[in-house]
């Protein structure tokens, strides 16, 4: 029985708002304010280290840093102030997108879904609070990645249990929750950055607490509208995998290294990005300087605009077809990527006798490497829950995840080359990494359709 077979007709039609139930609302209002926090947080968080935390005066008074730092250089060497601040990022971001892995075991299988958003809430708004203070930097970015790994693995598994099976508004409901990430993803580092810009570090930081803390209250008030807690099924026996079942597994688990390749990519979009923007981009318009965050808010409106130019051109070519697959869209992606990606490397041919790029060099390219991600993550993440056996899916979509924490790992290592070779070398770097594993996805794309190709037996 659905989620919502237990609740009486008569009361039903009360719950909806705007043709969908409120508590939908309530879990995207959320899911908004948690990205404003994350986005508004991660827009400023490597200018932060290389402007001020890491610097002397400042990295002295942070608890628990030296130690830090002689465990990451046991491995990595001596480490430079933007080296250590990019391997830094690293470490986070990939944290941040794969402890929802376990987030979402504690909450399905220990204290239930609902607890684990609360939380996870509440760490992440001391978090934010916490980077208020020097002390407390790797305090703060503990408690936020803990944070992130209940609230995101609780939130968004609650939208499908407000619906019945087959409820036909269960589709949009998805792509609603979706556009609250994008606008949060939007607002975020506009909003931080023009606070960091004019008011110090410590206020843009301040404002994502606050805006994490507006997300736990608006989920605390309608939890009235929420979907009731599952029923913790007993364990049962998981029967043995069929060989069929084996060999999508060995698909997908085949897939995970061209992944990484794309996240190596992605990731640095989010780390040296910004210190490469306010290197080499001309951030002038008139008398008004534009804060070296606002471009990264290009990244939640671009999806929104290209969205409908590719699903119109992926209907065409069903009707044609000739849709890409799968396998085939997720290697255009790397390949649009990729391209986007030397793009940045072209920048010095149109920088002007200041050195810098045109503003307009970075918004194609936001553009650009959005639509590459569009072919890329959502295809990936489709790929992965439906060809996954169901006994295994939590685990293989787990396993997706990975591919971010360890791409993000290695993207901060290469981040320590930014000071070391040019800025065209720098990104020709990342362009081979994603347009390769782009080529090689291609044209191994054979093989694992082979591996695809049988259903269940």
């Amino acid at each position: 029985m659905s989620d919502l077979a237990a609740i009486p007709a008569d009361i039903a039609p009360r719950r909806d708002a705007f043709g969908q139930p409120r508590g939908l609302w309530v879990l995207a209002g959320t899911e908004l304010w948690e990205r404003i926090s994350f986005h508004g947080m991660q827009a400023l968080l490597v200018l932060y280290m290389v402007g001020a935390l890491l610097l002397p005066g400042h990295v002295e008074h942070v608890a628990g840093f030296a130690a830090y730092r002689f465990g990451l250089e046991t491995f990595t060497g001596p480490l430079s102030v933007q080296a250590l601040a990019a391997q830094t990022f690293g470490f986070y971001v990939g944290l941040v997108y794969f402890t929802p892995v376990l987030g979402g075991a504690i909450g399905d299988r220990l204290i239930g879904r609902r607890a684990a958003v609360v939380l996870g809430g509440s760490l992440m708004t001391a978090g934010h609070f916490a980077l208020a203070f020097d002390r407390s930097f790797l305090i703060a970015l503990a408690l936020l990645m803990c944070g992130a790994g209940l609230l995101r693995g609780n939130l968004s598994a609650q939208v499908k249990s407000l619906y019945p099976d087959g409820d036909r508004r269960e589709a949009d409901a998805f792509q609603l929750y979706y556009v609250a990430i994008n606008i949060g993803a939007f607002l975020a580092p506009i909003i931080t950055g023009a606070l960091a810009l004019f008011y110090g570090w410590h206020f843009g930081f301040a404002f994502a607490g606050f805006g994490m803390l507006i997300g736990l209250c608006i989920y605390i008030v309608g939890a009235s509208w929420l979907p009731p807690e599952p029923v913790r099924k007993a364990r049962t026996v998981r029967a043995k995998l069929t060989a069929a079942e084996r060999r999508r597994v060995l698909g997908l688990a085949l897939i995970c290294p061209f992944m990484i390749c794309f996240w190596i990519a992605q990731t640095q979009v989010w780390n040296v990005y910004n210190l490469w923007v306010r290197d080499h981009v001309e951030l002038g318009i008139g008398r008004f300087q534009v804060p070296v965050p606002w471009l990264q808010a290009l990244d939640g409106v671009s999806p929104i605009l290209v969205m409908p130019i590719f699903l119109a051109l992926w209907r065409r070519q069903a009707r044609m077809g000739r849709e890409p697959d799968d396998l085939g869209k997720i290697g255009i992606g790397f390949l649009i990527f990729g391209a986007a990606t030397l793009w940045l490397a072209g920048a010095d041919w149109v920088a002007g006798t200041d050195g810098r790029a045109p503003l307009l060099w970075a918004v194609v390219f936001h553009l650009v490497s959005n639509s590459g991600w569009l072919y890329t993550v959502p295809i990936a993440l489709a790929l992965f829950a439906t060809r996954a056996p169901e006994s295994m899916r939590g685990m293989m979509i787990g396993a997706n995840s990975l591919s971010v924490f360890v791409g993000s790992v290695i993207s901060g290592r290469i981040g320590g080359l930014y000071e070391q070779v040019s800025a065209p070398a720098f990104w020709s770097l990342h362009a081979a990494i994603v347009g390769g594993g782009g080529v090689a996805l291609l044209l191994f794309s054979r093989s694992l359709r082979r591996l695809f190709a049988s259903g269940a037996e």
